[in-house]
């Protein structure tokens, strides 16, 4: 066996276009990359791959999975020797067992450190030397709920107030040295790594406290200081809140800068806030947040270089698939001092009115043209058309266009012929071209179409189908679904296989992800996961969508086959009849 540390690790390196692009042709189209499947043959492309899920699926013959199953269908191969040759191409070598081991019982150890740890420090803030740290966070707005809440802390003044406490609970030096809380001293010992500071506990979306930031009460050192990659951290992957924020029934996110920007929004009442750690957006945190929401709203502070992130971070998301809204803050340089100045209704008028990234880079070019001018006309306006172009929705591009067309008195036809100059014809033929793949593929699942019992048994399958989708994008539906049905209660067998196995990791504290199933599923199972992540649009997940599902499949409890209705006496009979009539009519 290979161990999860490692795999994780693996999956931190693995770009799953990456990786099949050294195969199989891929032309990037939206959120997805497709190309002509290497598994059956085609003359149309219907072999997509997924990056913000990781998966690929084929829409034609069925295949689908993640990397690993990937390797393993093109490369003929087991599932050991797929991990060694995908290590291999990602300039990595798989541990021997015991290596493995030791990595395993290390992430364990860490894992265990930071626990701890994250009592400490709660412990030392809610006690007399923490009071300069409380006193501060409660000048800052905070209150003595939302401290528990986040489990915010203080680290002592002391070089090793920290590593003695440690030292009494087991752990040895070299464990804290690899959880970063320590640090080695040039005499060979160790000492505190974070020193009289506000502590920020990073929790990832398993509930497991993985790092930690740290706020300077004095200038002796660096004003934030965070925890390095670790064997279970590693910062460009990982968001602060989110593991609040996931479980949130606002809509969409909201992407701040800072901890404290995030705690004052949550307080507010707006639970749906989130952070980077120390770190400008990365490729990696988009894709993650584009697995919970299709809309951000970034709350970045007013200043210069939060103006240059807001811009950065529009990219990104534009590449994920992922809208976005831009906050305009005035009197206030960030959202935790907007709030303490204007309040919770003002913030909720802001956020109703967030610019789109369209009107943010609108102002941005408004700024660099001085439109009074005819060069600064035809210079705004030649930067605006190259913005429109890429504007998808008709609907909305014609709303820009009359606006600009208003502002700079001109015609809106002059500007539909700037665009024109644009190649706007090759763009609209692109935009047709995908929008057309997308209604042919959403909701059609190739590994179905010789599934006889699947498609008997429609309805149920669709709800089952929901269902292991919902727990996918968030284990958290697990204890609700869990306590109202069973994998008995799945009428296909396939879906029952799935959610057996999904139910068997999560009631062991281990990930659903794609990257971990497959070592514990076949190449057809890793097929339906991938189909049902690919046709996902066509699904809903929520507290109510969920409380559908469980529904339709509690509603075939119900359902007698032929050789029982055929065994029943004429009053149980006439019973079944009468609930099969109340069924047709609530239906209808």
């Amino acid at each position: 066996m290979i161990s999860d540390a490692f795999i994780q690790q693996l999956k931190q390196y693995s770009d799953i276009e990456q990786i099949i692009s050294g195969y199989v042709g891929l032309k990037k189209k939206g959120r997805y990359f497709t190309g002509l499947c290497p598994f059956h043959s085609e003359k149309s492309p219907s072999f997509f791959v997924y990056p913000q899920t990781q998966s690929f699926y084929c829409f034609g013959c069925g295949a689908g999975g993640d990397v690993i199953t990937f390797i393993r269908r093109i490369e003929n191969l087991e599932y050991i020797e797929a991990v060694r040759l995908l290590a291999q191409k990602c300039g990595m070598t798989v541990p021997e067992d015991s290596d493995s081991d030791d990595r395993s019982a290390l992430r364990k150890r860490v894992l265990e450190i930071n626990r701890e740890t994250a009592r400490f420090f709660h412990s030392c803030l809610m006690s007399e030397q923490g009071k300069q740290a409380y006193d501060y966070l409660i000048h800052r707005g905070r209150d003595r709920k939302t401290i528990r809440h986040f489990g915010l802390g203080y680290s002592p003044a002391g070089w090793h107030d920290l590593t003695n406490h440690l030292k009494a609970k087991g752990f040895s030096e070299t464990e804290m040295v690899a959880a970063n809380v320590a640090s080695e001293s040039k005499k060979g010992g160790v000492f505190d790594r974070f020193r009289n500071r506000v502590m920020f506990p990073i929790i990832d979306l398993r509930g497991n406290v993985v790092a930690f930031g740290g706020r300077a009460l004095d200038d002796s050192g660096a004003k934030y200081l965070n925890t390095s990659d670790t064997p279970v951290f590693k910062k460009s992957k990982n968001l602060f809140a989110l593991n609040f924020a996931k479980t949130s029934k606002l809509p969409g996110l909201i992407l701040a800068e800072g901890y404290m920007d995030v705690i004052a929004i949550h307080q507010a009442g707006f639970d749906n806030a989130i952070a980077t750690l120390g770190t400008a957006l990365t490729e990696e945190q988009a894709r993650l947040i584009s697995q919970y929401t299709d809309r951000v709203i970034l709350a970045y502070d007013s200043d210069g270089p939060g103006q240059a992130a807001t811009k950065r971070a529009i990219n990104i998301f534009d590449e994920v698939g992922v809208k976005v809204g831009v906050l305009s803050m005035t009197g206030a340089k960030d959202p935790d001092e907007f709030l303490q100045k204007y309040g919770r209704e003002r913030f909720a008028m802001l956020l109703d009115g967030s610019r789109n990234a369209v009107e943010f880079e609108l102002s941005k070019l408004r700024k660099n043209f001085d439109i009074q001018t005819a060069d600064g006309k035809v210079g705004f306006l030649k930067e605006a058309c190259k913005l429109f172009a890429g504007i998808r929705n008709p609907v909305e591009r014609e709303v820009y266009i009359t606006q600009v067309a208003n502002e700079l008195e001109i015609s809106p036809q002059a500007i539909h012929a700037q665009i024109q100059s644009l190649d706007k014809r090759e763009r609209y033929k692109e935009n047709r071209r995908q929008k057309a793949d997308t209604n042919i593929y959403i909701g059609n699942m190739a590994a179905a179409k010789n599934d006889l019992q699947r498609r008997s048994n429609l309805r149920y399958a669709m709800a089952e189908e929901g269902i292991l989708y919902c727990l996918m994008k968030n284990p958290d539906f697990f204890s609700t679904i869990s306590s109202d049905i069973g994998e008995q209660d799945f009428v296909t067998d396939i879906n029952r296989e799935l959610y057996h196995t999904f139910a068997q990791r999560l009631s062991s504290g281990l990930s659903i992800e794609m990257l971990d199933l497959s070592s514990v599923l076949s190449e057809q199972a890793m097929g339906r996961v991938s189909a049902i992540l690919a046709t996902a649009p066509s699904q809903r997940c929520d507290e109510t969508a969920i409380r559908d599902y469980i529904t339709i499949l509690i509603e075939h409890r119900n359902v007698k086959t032929e050789k029982e209705v055929a065994q029943m006496d004429d009053n149980a009979l006439g019973e079944y009849v009468k609930q099969l009539a109340a069924k047709k009519n609530r239906r209808s």
